[in-house]
């Protein structure tokens, strides 16, 4: 990730002999390959930009994407609250362009993902590929299926829903986890979680929970400290339950 003078963020992918152009004139990639994290290079017409090794954060907001990605602010959550860990069982369905695949993957689970567009499905492996490398890829099948329509895999530790109506999958979601698993759900509108949250009702799970992560940033200059005007307010919720046994 490049930053110029402005606190403007660029995503670049290196290889050696090619370049990155901007207003500022152009910028090897190999004045950048080996650089240290943090280090300055000069465009050719007098540009700054700081090297930094990009965070996931960084790369979700700058990835190419389709569909539209659950934030950073969310990510964090859910995975806390799918209780993500090394070697976990996860079938994800609706993977969209992949953020929230890269944040389980990094943390070590092992995903099944039920996608209906091809071209979303191709976006989100190419996005896992380019941030963490192939290594993951004996932990990441995403298959062409509609999860609406059932769940073929079980014994699953978790189950996470980026859908229109994850209440369809609840009946699924009942044969595909292991008892004590745990489904989550992120719903932008508050009446697919009222849904949602029937259908887990209905079908006896248990700790039904759902929250919304507000974050909002704060101006520090000098002696003025205040909250920042803006704050990235509602996004999604976050609703999560428990399998009975």
């Amino acid at each position: 990730m490049l930053l110029d003078s402005k606190g403007r963020r660029y995503l670049v992918t290196l290889e050696s002999g090619r370049e990155f152009h901007s207003h500022a004139g152009y910028v090897p990639h190999d004045d950048i390959i080996g650089a240290e994290d943090g280090a300055t290079v000069k465009s050719t017409r007098g540009g700054e930009y700081v090297v930094l090794r990009p965070t996931l954060s960084d790369f979700v907001l700058k990835m190419p994407r389709g569909a539209q990605v659950i934030y950073p602010k969310d990510l964090g959550p859910l995975v806390m609250i799918a209780d993500i860990a090394p070697g976990v069982r996860v079938l994800e369905s609706g993977v969209g362009s992949g953020a929230l695949s890269m944040a389980m993957l990094r943390a070590g689970a092992d995903i099944v993902g039920y996608e209906l567009r091809e071209d979303f499905a191709n976006r989100a492996r190419g996005n896992v590929d380019r941030f963490l490398g192939p290594d993951v890829a004996s932990r990441y099948r995403v298959e062409l299926r509609d999860c609406y329509e059932g769940i073929d895999e079980t014994g699953m530790d978790r189950v996470v829903l980026d859908l229109p109506e994850p209440w369809q999958v609840v009946p699924h979601a009942v044969g595909a986890l292991r008892p004590g698993g745990i489904i989550v759900a992120y719903s932008p509108s508050v009446v697919q979680v009222m849904q949602f949250r029937e259908a887990l009702e209905r079908h006896d799970f248990l700790l039904p929970e759902t929250i919304e992560v507000l974050n909002r940033g704060w101006h520090v200059e000098g002696a003025a400290v205040r909250p920042d005007h803006r704050m990235v307010a509602h996004t999604g919720f976050l609703t999560s339950a428990r399998r009975r046994a």
